[in-house]
């Protein structure tokens, strides 16, 4: 390229104030982090359901200014996390009981339809997927009490119990359905960790998930369907239980 060329490719770049660039960049991380810490709070219950948030002290808490704090919760309110109150500021989710019954009966009506047409197309790679992820969850059991507290226990807990259930479902050849599945897995999400985080554990799980696992080798959907409802339920039940001692979470 000759000099003139190059020199009519040149462009001129307006100056950036020095540390423009990295100030922005470290309070944009910042900000991440934050919400991710706000978020494993709220998740793990120890922001509880209910909970007033005030700038202040999560500024305090969490060693960041208001304005990073402000930047965080419109983020966990988009999530669904937390709620702005016109009178309170803004809020963690509280336990919305008729929201969960009508995310459990939707889950109720859909997913064993999935599993059927998963368990019927399925074949022995899908089944050694099933083999290896019930394996990982057996063997990564939910931290009640309080080991529920360690939040990271609890992420990596939340992982492998929706990998197990997202193997059951991934041999579905109805891409619509199993996006379908795979939404409300997502919505169903803060539910089943507050029902651990909240000290409520399901005592049946175990045995649960080696129903589903027996069923999906067996091939036999409608026992795998039976225990699926079985286990979608015990998620509302136990929050249902705890709002009735807890009526303040509401």
């Amino acid at each position: 390229m000759s000099t003139e060329d190059h020199n009519a490719l040149s462009v001129t770049y307006p100056t950036v104030p020095r540390g423009f660039a990295k100030r922005g960049a470290s309070k944009k991380t910042m900000a991440i982090d934050v919400r991710d810490r706000m978020r494993s709070d709220i998740l793990s219950a120890r922001l509880v359901p209910g909970q007033r948030l005030m700038f202040a002290d999560l500024s305090e808490r969490y060693g960041v200014s208001v304005g990073v704090t402000r930047e965080a919760l419109t983020w966990l309110s988009s999530q669904g996390l937390v709620q702005a109150n016109a009178h309170q500021g803004y809020i963690v989710t509280p336990l919305s009981i008729p929201d969960l019954t009508e995310l459990t009966q939707t889950r109720v009506l859909i997913e064993p339809i999935v599993l059927r047409m998963s368990f019927e197309a399925g074949g022995t790679d899908w089944e050694g997927n099933v083999i290896s992820a019930h394996h990982i969850l057996s063997r990564t059991p939910a931290p009640h009490g309080p080991k529920a507290l360690d939040a990271d226990a609890l992420d990596v807990w939340a992982d492998v119990h929706s990998a197990f259930h997202d193997v059951l479902f991934s041999a579905c050849t109805n891409e619509r359905l199993l996006r379908m599945v795979r939404q409300l897995a997502e919505e169903a999400a803060m539910y089943r960790r507050w029902s651990v985080a909240l000290v409520l554990g399901n005592p049946q799980a175990d045995n649960e998930h080696r129903a589903l696992l027996e069923a999906a080798l067996s091939g036999d959907w409608e026992r795998g369907a039976a225990v699926l409802c079985t286990h979608i339920e015990h998620t509302r039940e136990m929050l249902t239980n705890y709002v009735a001692a807890h009526p303040e979470s509401v």
